[in-house]
């Protein structure tokens, strides 16, 4: 009678380990690469995020903006277009839009406080000394934009730079390392964030589902803005001409 035959061992169990640990590496360095695109753009993947992971994407919005105007290393992040289709799903009843309201907000003040405190601690040696670290990272360019943008406007950058991409990211940071106070910091953060995400949360979820709309969002929010801004300035501009043309009669 044959003994039956015994289970022979791999040839090379190191190898087969390492091409295991390799297999399940790549699976999850793939998945991981999925969900940062699907972070990455997730104003387009909103409503497979939603069917996928349910209530978690109310904490993956927060996170988002959150990190979009709290750390300064990452202005890419999606802002308007998310909170404008966050609005939109709302109005479909994937999400709740008082909900989503108020944690918005509580990401907007906390992420420009955080970007603010950052700010008044490191501000001046990014702006006097080249850190390599954060060149890597840091669009200096951009950053220095924002310093000019804030010295010509003020405290009015803060509401401002809400509705402007990569702006919005640097402005609480040169607002800390231009040492403005926190209670008039806190007064411009709180108004700029009721203003961006009322405004955008709620014409997604009235307008969400007309293509134009969609399609020019930026452009629709910047001339809004502008119709807003430009007559304000205006009459700064004309007092300001009054009051030269007043001085110069009286000098004479």
């Amino acid at each position: 009678m044959r003994s039956p035959p015994i289970a022979r061992r791999p040839a090379n169990a190191a190898l087969l380990a390492t091409r295991t640990h390799s297999l399940y590496k790549g699976r999850f360095l793939d998945t991981l690469l999925q969900f940062a695109n699907l972070v990455l753009h997730i104003d387009k993947f909103l409503g497979v995020f939603i069917h996928q992971y349910g209530a978690w994407v109310y904490a993956v919005l927060f996170l988002i903006v959150f990190c979009e105007t709290g750390l300064v290393v990452l202005p890419f992040l999606p802002g308007d277009s998310l909170l404008f289709i966050g609005g939109a799903f709302c109005a479909a009843g994937e999400m709740n839009v008082g909900f989503l309201i108020v944690l918005l907000l509580a990401a907007a003040v906390s992420g420009n406080t955080v970007n603010y405190m950052i700010g008044r601690a490191i501000g001046p040696r990014v702006f006097n000394t080249h850190i390599p670290f954060l060149e890597r990272f840091l669009d200096r360019s951009a950053l220095q934009k924002t310093h000019d943008f804030y010295e010509k406007h003020g405290g009015k950058t803060i509401v401002l730079a809400r509705f402007i991409p990569v702006v919005r990211t640097f402005a609480p940071f040169v607002a800390g390392a231009s040492q403005m106070t926190a209670s008039r910091f806190q007064l411009f953060n709180i108004l700029g964030a009721l203003l961006w995400v009322l405004l955008l949360v709620l014409l997604g979820y009235f307008f969400g589902n007309i293509p134009f709309i969609r399609q020019y969002l930026n452009v629709i929010v910047l001339v809004g803005i502008g119709a807003a801004v430009v007559p304000v300035l205006l009459g700064a501009l004309w007092k300001m001409t009054r009051k030269s043309a007043a001085k110069t009669t009286d000098s004479r």
